[in-house]
């Protein structure tokens, strides 16, 4: 991999996102609520903004980090990016930052995306007095908001348009939840794919489409991936060792065995993975597990945060530096829109976003709705949610 540009950070980069379509990168400060925000050319890198510069610290003492880490949004087109915490909502553009209005403060951290027009803002929870329960959309042209399903961890667009993947979390499982991406409100289909316990980070779609990554969980320094549209599980990995909680104390995300939790993207070649790694490496894996290559990027320092750009680059961030990398790719492989079209054809708009109403798989297996209803038995292997479903049914 030849680096093509870098650039010393200052602060750590814990988090990295890449506007869709510019060669704009936005960065999470690991040491305070600020994110900020560099664009790239050929051979440089230059800071051209940001948003909380001048924040607070983190304390990390209870769950000071969990709850003041801003989310953020990049436009689908245009250079603009959308962040939101509690109590405000702001929009970057090369012109400065200003506050957005018209969005009610939340009790709960809240998460931000644009819809993939560019026309509405999606955020969850909405504000009301059924908090933690509901989503807000928001029309940038008109202020009008609207209500929808409670939706958490970001909003992934399908590369080929048509559809969108968020995640509905709870203590116990965890609902990856598939949405038409043409209406301003969030509805997501029947067929949902379950994934034990919660803390996972927002779905990752590959360039062509026929594949997405979870990373998470809470208790697990897991990576999935499943194929789309058929939601089968192809690879499951536990990365270094468990985390110790979540949110994660700053001794552990500062120590040199860190795993980051955004040290995953596709690769440049379809079904493989790159994973950034606490020696300061990036593997390159296929889907199925095997390992290709290995490449020193970081001598020294460890991966914090690692994604790909829309021309393919590779942006890397370690310990106080940004990094751009060539990985080969000169166009972006087209994303198989039919698979969106297969996916709908088997489903529909779900009228209860609920286990017992959805048509469920883990990767493996499937459960109809009120299967899980009758479910008494589960053994050691089962996951949590399943085990805790039989001893409920089993009391009753």
């Amino acid at each position: 991999m030849e680096t093509l540009a870098q650039i010393r950070s200052g602060a750590s980069v814990e988090r990295l996102l890449c506007h869709p379509r510019l060669p704009l990168i936005a960065g999470w400060d690991s040491d305070r609520p600020a994110i900020r925000i560099w664009e790239y050319a050929v051979g440089q890198l230059r800071e051209v903004g940001g948003v909380g510069a001048d924040s607070a610290a983190y304390d990390d003492a209870g769950g000071d980090r969990f709850e003041r880490t801003p989310s953020a949004t990049w436009h689908p087109s245009e250079p603009q990016l959308v962040t939101a915490d509690r109590t405000s909502l702001t929009r970057w553009t090369t012109s400065g930052v200003a506050a957005i209005d018209g969005v009610p403060p939340t009790e709960y951290q809240r998460d931000v995306a644009f819809s993939p027009d560019g026309q509405t803002l999606w955020l969850s929870p909405g504000g009301s007095e059924d908090d933690w329960e509901s989503s807000l959309t928001l029309d940038l042209a008109s202020g009008a908001t609207a209500t929808g399903p409670r939706w958490d961890t970001g909003v992934a667009a399908y590369p080929g348009g048509g559809l969108v993947a968020t995640l509905q979390s709870d203590q116990g499982a965890t609902l990856v939840l598939f949405c038409r991406d043409t209406e301003p409100v969030l509805r997501p289909m029947r067929r949902a794919l379950i994934l034990d316990c919660d803390g996972y980070e927002t779905p990752l779609f590959s360039p062509d489409g026929r594949h997405f990554a979870v990373r998470g969980n809470a208790y697990d320094n897991s990576l999935e991936v499943f194929e789309f549209p058929s939601l089968r599980r192809v690879l499951g990995l536990t990365l270094g060792e468990p985390s110790p909680g979540y949110p994660y104390p700053q001794e552990w995300l500062d120590s040199m065995h860190a795993w980051s939790r955004h040290n995953v993207a596709f690769g440049p070649s379809p079904g493989v993975l790159l994973i950034g790694t606490p020696e300061g490496t990036v593997i390159e894996i296929e889907v199925d597990g095997r390992q290709l290559a290995e490449h020193q990027v970081l001598p020294g320092s460890r991966v914090t945060a690692l994604t790909v750009a829309v021309g393919g680059e590779l942006i890397v961030a370690g310990d106080g530096t940004l990094l751009v990398l060539s990985t080969g790719r000169t166009s972006p492989p087209e994303p198989a829109t039919a698979a969106v079209t297969e996916f709908l054809a088997g489903t529909s708009e779900a009228p209860v976003v609920d286990m017992d109403h959805l048509d469920l798989t883990d990767g493996s297996r499937t459960w109809q709705p009120g299967d899980l209803e009758t479910v008494t038995d589960a053994s050691d292997s089962d996951p949590s949610w399943l085990k805790i479903r039989a001893g409920m049914n089993s009391l009753t």
